[in-house]
């Protein structure tokens, strides 16, 4: 799957989500609708990719720069109970 299918099913993602929960008010990152890669049905969080969400930042700093941004300013932020989940799922 190329890059730009990838960034496609995720946008497809997020709004399959909003759609299949009209009720629920979900808190969405600024930015990181392409790293949307779930939602946990117990808390109605949505779950964003790690990974992801640095690739999205490296468009515009380098790879350090855009770690130490993340840890700092994004999963470092607690904006109440609707705070996304991050999964950490580059371990390779």
């Amino acid at each position: 799957m190329n890059k730009e299918n990838l960034i496609f099913n995720l946008v497809v993602m997020l709004n399959s989500i909003i759609e299949n929960y009209p009720e629920e008010s979900f808190l969405i990152a600024d930015g990181f609708d392409n790293a949307v890669i779930g939602v946990d049905q117990q808390s109605m969080r949505l779950i964003y990719s790690v990974s992801k969400c640095i690739d999205i930042l490296t468009e515009d700093m380098s790879q350090e720069d855009a770690i130490e941004h993340f840890e700092f300013n994004v999963s470092g932020s607690y904006v109440g109970e609707q705070t996304p989940i991050w999964c950490y799922d580059d371990f390779l």
